[in-house]
């Protein structure tokens, strides 16, 4: 007589959701509170090791090449490490133009970066930026706060802006149309670190960035008079990054939505 066999019945499917392609957590589940201070830590990190790397590098070489390629080695690395830290925490922007531009392609979505986010990150990015380059300055024994003399104010340099805003945020929200995003930090630190050199500029790309450089009269500064042609052309280099996305990767949301609707 065959023994009785257990019924096997289908496991159930998961109840919960694969994770976000960044890896970071849903909108909303972090408090803001911890985001802001993600943000303006984050930022304040990255201009210290921009500012801090030039102070170091024109110490140690008068060789221009190699200031600036002690300089982005620094930036590549330090970028790496911060996003990793906290692209978990609050995505990692540091930038102003890569806010926007979440908030406007999420702007119809419940989920995405709303208003309140926008108005809390951008202050807090700009003052971490102000407060990295002090913190450079301060250890490196300078003066805390003295104005740049770097003029960065000609036509090509400006032009160098567009083109690396523009592809920054065609690689950030390229690779998150694509599920990449958990490529991020080796991906946008290698970007940032190829547009030191293929750029005129040497790509500062970030408007909160560029705010804090003019701090400091050393290496990686920026004369005031700069800062706003920068700004205003970093702020078009996002909406043309933003168009190659939509003109590239449009495709994406339309395979998105024909597979939701079968």
């Amino acid at each position: 007589m065959d023994e009785a066999r257990p019924e096997i019945t289908p496991a159930e499917p998961l109840a919960a959701e694969p994770p976000p392609a960044s890896g970071r957590e849903r909108p909303h589940t972090i408090p803001l509170l911890n985001r802001v201070a993600a943000e303006l830590v984050g930022t304040a990190a990255l201009v210290a090791v921009v500012v801090g790397s030039g102070i170091q590098a024109t110490e140690l070489s008068k060789d221009v090449g190699l200031q600036l390629l002690a300089n982005s080695l620094a930036t590549v690395f330090g970028l790496g490490v911060l996003i990793l830290l906290l692209g978990p925490v609050s995505g990692a922007h540091f930038n102003p133009v890569v806010t926007l531009a979440e908030w406007w392609t999420g702007r119809k979505d419940p989920k995405g970066l709303g208003p309140r986010e926008v108005a809390a990150y951008i202050p807090a990015q700009i003052v971490g930026a102000i407060g990295g380059a002090i913190l450079a300055d301060a250890m490196f024994g300078k003066a805390l706060v003295q104005w740049s003399t770097h003029d960065r104010s000609a036509g090509h340099l400006l032009l160098g802006e567009v083109v690396a805003t523009a592809g920054l945020v065609l690689l950030i929200f390229g690779l998150a149309k694509t599920d990449h995003l958990r490529f991020a930090p080796v991906a946008v630190a290698s970007y940032i670190g190829a547009a030191y050199w293929f750029t005129s500029s040497t790509s500062f790309a970030n408007p909160a960035v560029t705010i804090g450089r003019a701090f400091t009269d050393t290496f990686a500064g920026i004369a005031p008079s700069s800062v706003a042609g920068f700004i205003g052309m970093q702020l078009i280099g996002g909406a043309v990054g933003l168009a190659l996305v939509a003109l590239i990767f449009d495709h994406c949301r339309r395979t998105t939505a024909a597979a939701g609707s079968k």
